[in-house]
């Protein structure tokens, strides 16, 4: 998943609730800025509508990374609304997860920083949650 496909993925959660945020623009701004995209690039991002595309060659790294993205964010602006939920859910099964995973994530993720053991521990328990291929 390239960079600008995340941010599109992540405004397209900010979104769901039908407003984005100040802290919320403000987090999307910083990841992109994180992943060499700047700010003018994502401006019109948030008036324009983004197609839902998640890949499906992604690494584990790189599945938990993007949950994590969007658990962040949701919880940023400490509410969370029924879209965002539906939203983050759909995404976790497209991404091979049993949806239980949002609740374990929910329960578990801070929307400030979080130290590396209790990153690794996380990825290990959601680990659990990718649906096996048979």
């Amino acid at each position: 998943m390239n960079d600008l496909s995340r941010m599109k993925l992540l405004i397209n959660l900010a979104k769901a609730d039908g407003l984005v945020a100040d802290k919320e623009k403000n987090y999307l701004i910083n990841i992109g800025r994180a992943n060499g995209i700047y700010p003018d690039e994502i401006y019109p991002l948030f008036t324009q509508n983004h197609e839902v595309l998640v890949p499906e060659n992604l690494s584990d790294d790189q599945k938990f990374d993007l949950m994590l993205s969007l658990i962040k964010l949701m919880k940023l602006d400490e509410r969370m609304y029924r879209e965002e939920i539906n939203f983050c859910g759909q995404v976790a099964t497209r991404l091979g997860y049993n949806k239980q995973v949002m609740f374990e994530l929910l329960a578990r993720v801070r929307s400030g920083g979080m130290e590396a053991t209790e990153m690794d521990s996380l990825k290990e328990v959601i680990q659990n949650f990718l649906k096996k291929k048979s």
